[in-house]
């Protein structure tokens, strides 16, 4: 009995003859967290970070001994960057690899700025601690004080006074004028808003030396007013005005087009939908480009030196006589080789670090909602307004039916 072998059937056909393989589903892609760090990522770093320091001091006291400690740290940080990379490619894929290195080099450089930031304010406040327990420092100026004073004569509120007069100026100036220019930037078309756009772009690089000079020649020199606040307001304004109109076009441009273009479908002219809709809506942004442009004004000293000149007492004048800022006096008392007018300057300083760090505090707070996002007042206050149309609404229908059943009966 013979038996006969079926025929052969290979490539394409034998493939289309095999059983089908079962289904196991869509492949499940796992993907790899570069946020979380685990126990083995801490362990890789800790251990990286030891033999680096044990290879930088070992390359310092041995091979290099004249080595300070700056090129310890440049040793260290270097030897540290290879060694966790090679840990790294142990386990992980070179894409990893030059992941994990990008995220060492990013925060290292985020604690340095962390750290400088830290020691600047901290020095500034410790040598600024034998001038601020005393309450003359913040409620006297410096008419009766002189170098060799005591630190319990003598203090800081024509500086105060001075700044807080000189940027309320520059703010009267600034505001109108660099709301207007956004608004100008964004509603205009054409190639005049394109130049302006590139001079504001330019003045933000101003030196504020240059303005001092500007304010100097052209409205000291050459029109005869005397040095006095309203000079040093003038100087402050040119340097805060590019400021507040960057912060005010970029802010602008975030409300979306589909609000103007409801407002101008309804009928409302380009004014009224800029004055109603535009600006209301970037309220939140605009304030924050204000109080920007206000925290680079009062931190400015030479336009203030060459413009409003320095002087020891307290002055309210405006258009006469010379009135201090709190970066002059800081500026002036830090010149003086005796300690306690060095004691006043880190103490002005202080005051005036503080001041700055409140007004971008408050930038922070006041700009951290979107255009168009209402705070809870402003919401009361529109549904409030709501309810109020409603009823003149409803008022106004209840007249036409009265006037419309009196003219059929």
């Amino acid at each position: 009995m013979t038996t006969t072998s079926p025929p052969y059937r290979g490539g394409r056909a034998a493939a289309l003859d095999a059983p089908p393989a079962p289904d196991t589903g869509p492949a499940v892609e796992v993907r790899r967290s570069t946020v979380v760090r685990g126990q083995a990522d801490v362990v890789v770093i800790v251990g990286a970070g030891a033999a680096a320091l044990s290879l930088a001091a070992f390359l310092n006291t041995r091979v290099i001994a004249s080595a300070g400690f700056g090129s310890f740290v440049v040793v260290a940080y270097l030897a540290f960057l290879l060694l966790y990379g090679v840990l790294v490619s142990l386990q992980d894929d070179p894409r990893a690899v030059r992941d994990r290195l990008a995220s060492v080099i990013v925060h290292s450089l985020a604690a340095v700025a962390l750290i400088a930031l830290v020691f600047i304010v901290g020095f500034t406040f410790w040598r600024g601690r034998e001038a601020l327990p005393h309450l003359n420092f913040f409620t006297t100026d410096m008419q009766r004080a002189g170098p060799l004073d005591p630190l319990t004569v003598g203090g800081i509120v024509h500086g105060v006074f001075g700044t807080l007069i000189e940027i309320t100026i520059a703010l009267i100036i600034t505001i109108p004028l660099g709301l207007a220019c956004a608004v100008y930037l964004n509603e205009a078309r054409g190639p005049l808003p394109k130049f302006v756009r590139t001079v504001v772009e330019a003045m933000t690089a101003l030196p504020s030396i240059v303005a001092g000079l500007f304010i100097l020649a052209s409205v000291i020199l050459t029109l005869g007013l005397v040095k006095s606040g309203l000079a040093a307001g003038l100087a402050i304004s040119v340097m805060m005005l590019p400021i507040i109109i960057r912060a005010s076009d970029v802010v602008i441009r975030l409300v979306p087009g589909s609000l103007r273009e409801a407002s101008l479908a309804m009928g409302a002219p380009q004014w009224r939908t800029v004055w109603h809709v535009v600006l209301p809506t970037a309220r939140s942004g605009l304030t924050t480009a204000v109080l920007l442009g206000a925290a680079r004004g009062i931190g400015e000293t030479s336009p203030v030196l060459l413009t409003a000149g320095f002087g020891a007492s307290l002055n309210f004048n405006i258009f006469g006589g010379p009135m201090v800022s709190l970066p002059l006096a800081t500026f002036t008392f830090s010149q003086s080789p005796e300690h306690t007018m060095v004691a006043r300057a880190f103490g002005a300083a202080v005051v005036l670090l503080v001041l700055v760090l409140v007004l971008f505090a408050l930038a922070r707070a006041l700009g951290g909602r979107p255009a168009g996002e209402l705070s809870p007042r402003a919401q009361r206050a529109r549904a409030q307004q709501s309810q109020q149309d409603l009823a003149r609404f409803t008022e106004r229908d209840q007249m036409r039916r009265m006037g419309a059943n009196y003219a059929t009966s």
